[in-house]
């Protein structure tokens, strides 16, 4: 007997990394799932996966930018199911430009709308029958640089995942008496397909002490899994052993500058 049988869950960005990691586990545990990210084919492998193992499992390509996507999202999970019990909000997305002084409003606007408007707005969507069955689990897979900014994260994504963060809070705060759990992750540097869009890709050297996508995943199902009466509010995790990151900085410094401006 797996510890989420009879539940739902729809977890977004789950096509690679992290996302895809806890959709595997989820199902393991016997929830029925509903996975979302922009490709549909690394969406279609994963459903595969899960349904070779006896799993049940469905997917949708879903833009986070954009509203109507979303509200189609919510739409197709609530017509399927009648429900979302567990959502998971891991789709994330970071400019190539990472200074204050470069960064564009269009590249702006897309980090925001990815990590932290699309993910409000899918939620929204799903409370009213969360709220209606007197509890559900919303978690958010923040990042550590909404802690702490910096060029490794980059100017447009720590405000982004800050203002998801306190989006959390508020929810949390609002909403847990209704038995609406509400629980944030923020990882550091994890060994995913995101860090493909830094200004300077890490090398296998630089990915070999940080953590897996698993790692994070774990923790996801551990806020999933607890008893309804239990919230984990915030987990950070970070990798054991720290790396230097001083080249990564100066690269993401200069990314995006004009020729010959320092």
């Amino acid at each position: 007997m797996g510890k989420l049988d009879g539940k739902v869950a729809l977890i977004t960005g789950a096509g690679t990394g992290i996302g895809r990691s806890a959709a595997l586990m989820f199902a393991e545990e016997g929830a029925e799932l509903v996975i979302a990210g922009r490709r549909k084919a690394p969406l279609d492998q994963v459903v595969a996966e899960i349904t070779a193992a006896g799993g049940k499992a469905t997917a949708m390509s879903t833009d986070m930018e954009d509203q109507a996507s979303v509200e189609a999202l919510a739409d197709y999970a609530l017509e399927k199911h009648g429900r979302i019990d567990i959502l998971v909000n891991n789709a994330g997305h970071s400019s190539k430009v990472r200074s204050a002084r470069w960064i564009s409003r269009e590249e702006w606007d897309s980090v925001i709308a990815v990590n932290a408007s699309g993910p409000a707005m899918l939620t929204k969507a799903l409370l009213p029958a969360m709220l209606e069955a007197g509890e559900g689990t919303v978690i958010l897979v923040s990042s550590m640089a909404a802690l702490r900014g910096g060029l490794l994260g980059g100017i447009a994504y720590g405000p982004a995942k800050a203002a998801a963060k306190n989006y959390m809070d508020s929810l949390r705060g609002e909403l847990r008496q209704r038995g609406i759990r509400a629980t944030t992750i923020y990882p550091a540097e994890v060994d995913t397909p995101i860090l493909n869009n830094r200004p300077l890709v890490p090398d296998a050297e630089a990915r070999s002490t940080m953590m897996g996508p698993e790692d994070i995943a774990e923790g996801i199902l551990l806020a999933a899994t607890l008893p309804a009466r239990t919230m984990i509010d915030d987990m950070t995790f970070t990798p054991t052993i720290q790396r230097d990151t001083t080249r990564d900085v100066e690269v993401a410094r200069r990314a995006g500058a004009p020729e010959g401006v320092e």
